[in-house]
């Protein structure tokens, strides 16, 4: 083997190692961020430590790309208009709704194309988005309803995300983003201003160490504490579910819900329209609480491609509370 040789082999070698590092790293921080147990961090840790130490004599050391596949917005297709085309035909060709295309090329906003011009084409559909500062792989996952570590490669395992292509986004064919004047939610869901408990977002158990994410926020308040609609719309789910207890949900359109959970007892039936403020139930114990203080688990929660997603309500209350962690 010459020098050139060997001087491309130390690289891709280096290339290799850094690539495993970054994936058994973020492996490893998202087994332990769902709480995976031990034997799973276990085998994580011990086919990295094989990988790292043994790249070519224990396994067969893999490409680059296999470790971590290019960016999908590097491996945008290039196609050029001919006649007789249309937006929803090209779409069709390569298996894409038309509002792929679309967001990813903006001078197709006006829903026409021209023969000749060039247009962007994805792999798959989806969206691209610029990542607000400080937003981790985690804060999308929980915003867009794509796991942390499918996001996390299919945009070239980069640590720090900032322009990230979104796949599976809940569009229809043919139809435009809906739009509307949400700017939060206009009531509060207890009569008065109160602490809150446990907020949203990630969390240790203290008497265990582990990380366990809430998907709301746990409002202090005592038993029997009328419970209220945080804006109009229509209940769609009244009982006992699981770990919440005696549940509410209430759909506000447009994509948006919130939940209440812990109940008591309940003061309203499915299928009912609510003001904002009407009557819901009254806090209770009931379900698998995560804390020992009587309160309200209160949940906003946004409909993505795989299902209704969780996020931080206090971004939506016109009416916030300093937290008091219990």
């Amino acid at each position: 083997m010459n020098s050139e040789q060997l001087a491309v082999s130390s690289e891709q070698t280096r290339l290799n190692h850094n690539a495993v590092r970054r994936k058994c790293n973020f492996s490893l921080r998202f087994l332990y961020g769902k709480k995976s147990g031990l034997r799973e961090r276990f085998i994580v840790a011990f086919f990295c430590l094989i990988s790292w130490f043994f790249p070519s004599s224990a396994i067969a050391q893999p490409e680059l790309s296999e470790l971590c596949p290019r960016p999908v917005l590097s491996r945008l297709q290039r196609h050029r208009v001919i006649s007789g085309e249309t937006i929803e035909t090209i779409a069709q060709q390569y298996n894409l709704i038309p509002q792929t295309l679309i967001g990813v090329n903006p001078g197709l906003e006006g829903g026409q194309v021209q023969v000749g011009q060039e247009i962007l084409i994805p792999p798959f559909n989806g969206i691209s988005i610029t990542v607000p500062n400080g937003a981790s792989w985690q804060d999308l996952a929980t915003a867009y309803g794509v796991r942390a570590d499918v996001l996390f490669e299919i945009n070239g395992c980069v640590e720090t995300p900032t322009v990230v292509f979104i796949p599976g986004v809940n569009w229809e064919p043919g139809k435009s983003p809906s739009r509307d004047n949400y700017t939060g939610l206009r009531g509060y869901p207890l009569p008065a201003i109160a602490q809150v408990g446990l907020s949203y977002g990630w969390h240790v158990e203290p008497n265990t160490g582990e990380s366990f994410f809430h998907g709301g926020m746990d409002i202090l308040a005592e038993v029997g504490t009328p419970v209220l609609a945080a804006d109009s719309g229509k209940v769609v789910y009244v009982g006992p579910e699981g770990n919440y207890g005696f549940l509410v949900i209430v759909d506000h359109g447009n994509g948006r819900q919130t939940r209440y959970g812990h109940l008591s007892r309940f003061e309203t039936r499915m299928g009912r329209s609510v003001q904002v403020g009407d009557v819901l139930g009254y806090v209770g114990t009931t379900g698998r609480p995560d804390l020992l203080n009587p309160h309200l688990h209160f949940e906003v929660r946004f409909q993505s491609p795989v299902g209704w997603v969780a996020q931080d309500p206090d971004i939506h209350l016109s009416k916030t509370s300093d937290e008091d962690p219990g």
